[in-house]
């Protein structure tokens, strides 16, 4: 079962600062494909299905991180991002896209206002910002 381990190596990810976290999911992106709806969800249904914090609602980063490295294991990435919320009290939050949607998100697409954003990235392309 690949998701324990992604969901540990997750957890150790989201305790490293913001600027090193995003360099070290844009290295994980190099060399990856996009990944598609349908496996970006699979992999999201089968890491809150192992962790408790992935499933909760204060779980978006550990859920999100472990989202895409679950991705990352078959060569492909979904387009990771942190943010915060655009309008009423200050909220940051983590979620995934692919194929240009939200996955497993119930907010509306322009609820937040992306601050990092890393994307799969093929061999030899430049870096997401």
């Amino acid at each position: 079962m690949v998701a324990v381990p992604v969901v540990a190596v997750a957890r150790g990810l989201t305790r490293l600062p913001p600027r090193r976290l995003r360099r070290v999911m844009e290295m994980l992106a190099a060399g990856t494909r996009p990944a598609g709806y349908g496996q970006t969800l699979a992999a999201m249904e089968a890491v809150t299905a192992v962790s408790r914090t992935c499933r909760g609602q204060a779980g978006c980063l550990p859920r999100a991180v472990a989202t895409a490295l679950f991705c990352r294991v078959s060569g492909r990435w979904p387009t990771w991002r942190t943010g915060v919320r655009v309008a009423g009290s200050f909220a940051a939050h983590a979620w995934v896209e692919a194929d240009g949607l939200t996955v497993g998100e119930s907010f509306p697409p322009d609820a937040f206002r992306p601050v990092i954003t890393v994307r799969s990235r093929p061999r030899g392309r430049v870096r997401s910002r």
